[in-house]
């Protein structure tokens, strides 16, 4: 993910949703210094069974468990979660006039799903002229889970196929026998990229794939954005980055997570658009 989108000459977005004391929330600063001291004690050499944390550093985490949960006052600023160029990703299919997608979300649960409220904006390079408004400071999250780690993107045009399940069944059946005759498993090495992707195939998990359509006016949809907790994990290595090999296999930290970010219990969230108008709404799913 980038730094984080600027928005020039307009006021800051907010979630209409939250906006009152009676939303309890996490200090952020508080998900990052336990993110960083967690991180630390991982990454020291310790002896089998020793306690990984110091007494000073369990003492900060204990203190943070019983005094994260403090009430939201005044209106709660979007969360800037992501800026894509499209001369950096060929893939992006922007609206007219346009070349630049922020995403910015809510970062408390909303819906049955308790998933981030997602807002998309369409942006001209060209029309970006200061004075810019950078991200306000944030008061409280909601789910620690929805506190973004800056991080720069390195984006990587990708071959994937879809889902087995989406497949004709008697193809299906055929590469499910030759992948058992050479110890080659489709669905993890070929079949729907892992981690945070534009466009692609939907990585449906525990819902059967359904068709999707615009609310507005009923047309197709497309996957526009998948937002992934893990770039990859132990079934899906194959994706690995070359230039990350060196990594042990955790695959809630470190270079296969380095968002932070977590969806359920380890899903991803699809963000998919009309095919026929990008006025219309959007849609996300978490699979």
């Amino acid at each position: 993910m980038s730094q984080g989108p600027s928005l020039t000459q307009e006021a800051w977005p907010t979630c209409p949703d939250h906006d009152g004391p009676w939303q309890l929330g996490i200090r952020p600063e508080d998900i990052r210094l336990r993110r960083r001291i967690l991180t630390e004690a991982w990454e020291r050499p310790g002896a089998a069974g020793a306690d990984l944390l110091s007494t000073e550093e369990r003492e900060t985490l204990d203190r943070i468990g019983k005094s994260s949960r403090i009430p939201l006052e005044g209106p709660l600023p979007m969360v800037p979660v992501a800026q894509l160029h499209a001369a950096d990703v060929p893939d992006l299919l922007c609206p007219d006039g346009t070349d630049l997608l922020q995403v910015l979300w809510c970062p408390f649960g909303h819906g049955e799903d308790e998933l981030p409220r997602t807002e998309l904006r369409w942006r001209t390079t060209a029309t970006l002229t200061g004075p810019y408004t950078p991200a306000p400071w944030l008061p409280v999250i909601g789910n620690d889970d929805y506190l973004p780690e800056p991080c720069v993107l390195h984006p990587e045009t990708v071959t994937e196929y879809p889902a087995p399940h989406e497949l004709p069944e008697e193809l299906a059946e055929r590469i499910e026998a030759w992948g058992d005759q050479h110890e080659f498993f489709y669905q993890y090495d070929l079949a729907v990229a892992p981690g945070c992707k534009t466009g692609g195939h939907a990585p449906w998990s525990f819902r059967d794939p359904f068709p999707m359509a615009c609310p507005t006016c009923g047309s197709n949809v497309r996957p526009l954005l998948t937002l992934d907790g893990c770039e990859w994990d132990g079934g899906s290595v194959s994706w690995r980055p070359l230039e990350d090999a060196h990594d042990a296999g955790e695959y809630f930290r470190g270079p296969a997570n380095p968002t932070q970010l977590t969806f359920g219990r380890g899903y991803s969230l699809q963000l998919h658009v009309c095919t026929a108008s990008s006025d219309h709404p959007h849609l996300q799913s978490v699979q």
